[in-house]
């Protein structure tokens, strides 16, 4: 009888011990290449990368790089005072998609034109509209006092672009971060398309937009067992 009772004592232990501490960068490794994790990855990722071709195969916009961050985390030993939440996961995993896109600014008007046509059709992974967005279409078609504003943005989902009317340099899309340090299943950066910077693009078309995709956690694991997939 005493055994049992010591046997229970010890897994409650073990179970508050592992709600308290921190997750260990091996098991945080554990969990990010299970068979969970890996499904829920390439769903989340196929998801952006279709939105990501929306765009290059529905609008004037030309496809030029695609950088791709993926990242698994673990939790934080437990914070008894001022909890930001990162004490209550083991992990949680997310996605960040940029991609860039070459246009003539000499058409600036068709391109984004084209952008909002393609997001007025039923069931468009492109959430920009001419009924919600098309006063950027028309800040283009006429001439008026009002400053540039170069991006269409909603919640985890923003196309911004070089501005055409103003030659503040901090308005102009610059080169993403290198990739740097990637160690699957943790930690990933992939860079593509031929095309490998955005001085390039520019050369070639006049002009650079990029959308940047967030997608809500993919996988996450609390310190009680709980397990959601995006």
């Amino acid at each position: 009888m005493w055994g049992t009772v010591a046997t229970i004592i010890v897994v409650a232990l073990s179970a508050c011990s592992s709600q308290v501490r921190a997750t260990s960068p091996k098991e945080v490794r554990r969990l990010a290449g299970s068979a969970q994790a890996a499904q829920a990855r390439q769903k989340t990722e196929s998801r952006l990368r279709d939105v990501v071709h929306a765009y290059a195969d529905r609008t004037p916009l030309k496809l030029g790089m695609l950088v791709l961050r993926d990242n698994c985390i673990g939790g934080r030993a437990k914070q008894w005072i001022d909890s930001n939440g990162a004490d209550t996961y083991k992990i949680r995993c997310s996605i960040q998609v940029t991609a860039y896109y070459g246009a003539d600014p000499k058409k600036i008007v068709s391109v984004l034109d084209g952008v909002l046509a393609a997001g007025d059709k039923s069931g468009s992974a492109i959430p920009f509209t001419h009924q919600a967005n098309g006063q950027f279409v028309n800040y283009y078609r006429h001439t008026d006092g009002h400053a540039e504003v170069p991006q269409l943005s909603l919640p985890s989902h923003t196309l911004s672009w070089d501005p055409v009317r103003d030659d503040r340099p901090s308005l102009t899309i610059t080169e993403p971060d290198q990739c740097v340090g990637s160690d699957p299943p943790v930690r990933r950066c992939v860079r593509e398309r031929e095309m490998q910077s955005v001085t390039a693009i520019r050369k070639r078309y006049g002009m650079v937009f990029k959308l940047e995709l967030t997608a809500p956690d993919y996988y996450t694991v609390s310190k009680s067992g709980q397990v959601h997939t995006g």
